[in-house]
């Protein structure tokens, strides 16, 4: 495991199931403090850890009040903050752009002259630099041309987010990492967390999650476009040792793939939950999303290996175990957070079938 003995760490996101794993690896590897950071709007307080050397400030990275409690005291700062996720972003894009976009811009001009400051490591996403393909797709790496059209706000946000790191780290010599996520699932993902956001992708988020949901009560996987598309899905804590990772050997102004490097594909993946799982319900085959062209992607993790020491340790099979195990673990808080949204959630569905 990586090391942060003795240090001040802030979180930007930290209630998020990313930011909270990597909480908890912080303060497991003997972090003297780490400061949390977050507006609880896609998030659930149930994930905060429960240590002394744990602070938690409600708010947003965009507000003045919150920035004014951050002062220069930090070795190292993780900004997970986001507008979770694609299809949140399309529904409402002034929305992403004040949690995304904005929230990015303002911490580094808050503490772009912070003296104690040795790394902030930015949570980008690898579909920003994918091909948008369909054909069979080669490892994506980290020079990988950016486009000019995206598929959804998230998309744009994080790729801002990239260019405002680069800016300040040129203009000001703030020591910001890019780590570029792939699919990432886990324990603490739960649906429904946080605030309604227009969209049931408020409580059907990312596959992973969904997927497990519904199998464990036995319905039918939604396979859109027939589960062709294909992602690299990385554990939680396989992130949380990768962004540990950029900030221990991270060189600033650099990006990072934070990768598994293997490629799966959605049907792959929901005949593995639907085995794990003893879901008797066959698999429903859907319309592909009009919004989204990025069919097949992996990431390339040769750069990560070489530079970082990183390797993502935890297999998919052996991941979606483990994240089984949560789930039914975390059965009625989970439920507790979708039945917050029950009201919209049913609207919105019935009204679209």
């Amino acid at each position: 495991m990586s090391r942060f003995n003795q240090q001040r760490v802030l979180v930007v996101g930290g209630a998020g199931f990313v930011g909270s794993t990597l909480c908890h690896a912080l303060l497991n590897t003997g972090a003297a403090a780490v400061t949390i950071v977050d507006n609880l709007l896609s998030a659930d307080r149930s994930n905060l850890p429960d240590d002394a050397r744990a602070a938690f400030i409600e708010g947003s990275s965009a507000d003045d009040a919150v920035l004014a409690k951050l002062r220069d005291e930090f070795d190292v700062i993780f900004h997970l903050a986001t507008y979770h996720g694609n299809q949140s972003s399309i529904a409402d894009p002034i929305a992403d752009h004040a949690n995304n976009s904005f929230t990015t811009l303002k911490l580094c001009e808050h503490v772009k002259n912070f003296h104690t400051l040795k790394k902030l490591v930015y949570s980008s996403a690898g579909c920003t630099v994918a091909e948008k393909t369909f054909d069979d797709a080669s490892a994506t790496d980290e020079t990988a041309p950016v486009s000019l059209y995206h598929d959804s706000p998230y998309q744009i946000s994080k790729i801002i987010g990239e260019f405002y790191g680069n800016y300040y780290f040129r203009r000001h010599r703030l020591p910001f990492v890019k780590a570029r996520f792939q699919n990432v699932y886990g324990q603490r993902e739960i649906l429904g967390a946080g605030e309604w956001r227009g969209t049931p992708a408020t409580v059907w988020r990312n596959v992973t999650p969904t997927f497990i949901w519904k199998a464990l009560h036995h319905e039918a996987l939604p396979l859109e476009n027939g589960g062709q598309a294909t992602r690299d899905f990385i554990y939680a804590e396989d992130v949380a040792e990768g962004l540990m990772a950029c900030a221990l050997k991270g060189k600033p102004g650099e990006v990072y793939n934070i990768a598994s490097g293997v490629e799966t594909s959605i049907k792959d993946l929901a005949d593995s939950i639907n085995r794990l799982t003893e879901n008797p319900a066959p698999p429903i085959i859907e319309p592909a999303r009009p919004w989204d062209r990025s069919g097949k992607r992996f990431g390339s993790t040769e750069k990560a290996k070489r530079e970082l020491g990183f390797k993502a340790g935890v297999g998919l099979e052996e991941g979606l175990r483990r994240t089984i195990e949560w789930t039914k673990d975390n059965r009625q808080l989970i439920q507790g957070c979708i039945d917050r949204h029950r009201h919209f959630l049913d609207s919105k569905e019935s009204r679209r079938a």
